[in-house]
């Protein structure tokens, strides 16, 4: 019984396209990886983009209206930020009867608005709205999330 030469086991260029093949298998999954793993970075931005937004218009809701241009970002119970009506930072227009706060974490920006429903001081309006936009950079540019309610003045009786 003899043995063919040529058969006993794989030629140079069997190797090769094997190799080739091998090797685009792998670029592909290489790049299923970086494609998911930037859908997943842009899913967690987006997730805190939400919770910072209701974060702001929940505790906007659930302070006494004396204290609704104050902010206690962190729970300490100490608040940080005063919300203002003077054209900055995120603020579009000085005396516009819209007071806005700016914060940001994690690569997420919050501007947080408290609107009145005239030009007249908090504690003679019946009814804010509140608005919280979050941004942040996404894989194919900037996003938002936007969220708005109202809140009406529990003691407000009427145009005085």
């Amino acid at each position: 019984m003899s043995r063919d030469p040529y058969q006993e086991g794989m030629t140079l260029i069997e190797v090769i396209v094997a190799m080739v093949i091998s090797g685009l298998v792998l670029l592909g999954a290489i790049g299923a990886v970086q494609v998911s793993s930037s859908s997943i970075r842009d899913s967690g931005l987006a997730t805190k983009a939400l919770e910072l937004a209701q974060s702001r218009l929940e505790s906007k809701r659930s302070v006494r209206w004396q204290l609704l241009l104050e902010d206690d970002v962190d729970g300490d119970g100490i608040p940080e930020t005063l919300m203002k009506d003077d054209g900055q930072g995120g603020d579009v227009a000085a005396d516009d009867g819209i007071y806005t706060a700016m914060l940001e974490r994690g690569g997420v920006t919050v501007v947080w608005t408290v609107e009145a429903d005239s030009r007249r001081s908090l504690d003679a309006v019946g009814l804010v709205a509140m608005k919280a936009v979050s941004s942040y950079a996404g894989g194919d540019g900037r996003k938002e999330v936007r969220l708005a309610t109202l809140r009406a003045n529990p003691v407000f009786v009427g145009p005085q």
